[in-house]
């Protein structure tokens, strides 16, 4: 399932969710922050909660029948770890991930945001390729 219906259901849903956390908790769904936060002594429950929450969601999306992208599961698993890693320590240096700065940044029209987003396509422009053509 990777078509334009389930990427704008996936978007809705993404932004919903990060309307209800600043509605109800006044807080910025950032899930790299929140993810380090969580990892920390003295973590909040509610940080646990949202960590869970992801989890549950993929758990439960491939229950129901809902198979991950062929591109997620054809790479070998020491690429996927590099990639994570990679991730994270870009998430760090950008104060941010593509929740904080895409979803919520932008909507509070932070230009500190608009950048990091504009770095983030960019660089996945540029991997696209690279993987694809070289």
């Amino acid at each position: 399932m990777t078509g334009p219906i389930e990427a704008l259901a996936g978007g809705a849903l993404i932004g919903a969710a990060a309307a209800g956390m600043l509605l109800v908790n006044g807080r910025i769904a950032g899930i790299s922050g929140i993810l380090a936060r969580a990892v920390r002594p003295g973590a909040a429950p509610w940080q646990w909660a949202f960590v869970a929450g992801l989890l549950a969601a993929g758990l439960a999306a491939r229950l129901s029948g809902i198979e991950p992208a062929p591109a997620f599961v054809l790479q070998p698993v020491p690429m996927l770890i590099a990639a994570g890693l990679i991730v994270g320590i870009g998430t760090r240096i950008g104060s941010g991930c593509t929740s904080g700065h895409g979803v919520c940044g932008l909507a509070n029209l932070s230009p500190r945001s608009l950048v990091a987003t504009l770095v983030f396509m960019a660089v996945a422009a540029a991997a696209v390729f690279v993987t694809r053509h070289l």
